[in-house]
């Protein structure tokens, strides 16, 4: 998969950038170009923020139907080495996955340690959930991630699908800190529907979801990305990375744009990205 969000949904983050030409520069010193290295870590902090998302979508799924028996073996998204301790306090599941101080390895590829707490009403005939989040320790493919989300779960037709299906909108908050020591900070909203797979809650490997949202991310050096999701971004689980496979994000910082176009629905790590109508094409997980 290519970056999911994005958050997603979503929008755009990125590493520190310093140049020597003052052409890059604006009068307060702070970076006008839009770098490689920015879009690549800003898609890394998308694949978080996708999987974060799944963990807690997948924790409501599996409480919904504890006692479904399906034919057929279940694909859980989790892998066994999570642990998971379930809570029953006034009407509300707390339920805390703990993926140890070692961390366990999903099935996308992607490695997770610590603990994620995620919480929602035992009401399942409601026809809207608020599904919220917490992190204990968290990490993400090396990278600190803080601050809480609420995802608001209904089923019901969109623009995009005329059948009934799950539509998540979620906030995002949140401190992001790479292995290096530098720190983003994540705002903004996204909508996020399951296009395909959710008649089969028992098989993860056939979810399809598609992503809108706008949003900003603010840099280690105090720059302040924008980012809007112009071409919805489709994520399939079965992808590896979980990066986007498709879809086009515009982004903007210090009054220059880029443009990002994640591909044709592929399962790869490649995304075309034009700046000043230069166009090349860029590995995401570098």
């Amino acid at each position: 998969m290519k970056t999911k969000f994005l958050l997603i949904g979503t929008c755009i983050a990125l590493s520190l950038f310093t140049s020597c030409n003052s052409d890059e520069n604006t009068n307060d010193g702070t970076s006008k170009a839009i770098t490689n290295d920015e879009i690549i870590a800003n898609s890394k902090i998308d694949a978080s923020i996708e999987d974060v998302t799944n963990i807690a979508e997948d924790q409501f799924i599996s409480q919904v139907n504890i006692n479904s028996k399906p034919s057929g073996n279940i694909k859980h998204f989790l892998p066994e080495c999570a642990v998971i301790t379930t809570v029953l306090t006034n009407n509300t599941f707390t339920k805390t996955i703990d993926f140890g101080v070692d961390g366990c390895t999903l099935d996308n590829g992607n490695t997770v340690k610590g603990k994620m707490v995620v919480s929602f009403s035992n009401d399942f005939s409601a026809s809207t959930q608020t599904i919220s989040y917490t992190f204990e320790g968290f990490y993400h493919n090396g990278k600190l991630l803080q601050g809480s989300k609420s995802i608001i779960r209904t089923v019901k037709s969109t623009d995009l699908l005329a059948e009934a299906h799950p539509v998540l909108t979620a906030a995002i908050d949140l401190t992001i800190t790479f292995d290096d020591g530098k720190v983003y900070i994540r705002k903004g909203s996204l909508v996020k529907e399951m296009t395909a797979g959710y008649n089969t809650w028992f098989n993860w490997e056939d979810n399809v979801f598609v992503v809108t949202g706008s949003g900003t991310t603010t840099l280690p050096n105090g720059d302040t990305f924008s980012a809007e999701i112009t071409t919805p971004l489709e994520f399939k689980a079965s992808c590896r990375k979980s990066f986007a496979v498709k879809g086009v994000v515009e982004i903007t910082k210090n009054g220059a744009s880029a443009t990002i176009d994640y591909g044709n629905g592929d399962c790869d790590t490649l995304a075309s990205v034009t700046k000043d109508g230069v166009t090349e094409e860029i590995d995401l997980k570098k």
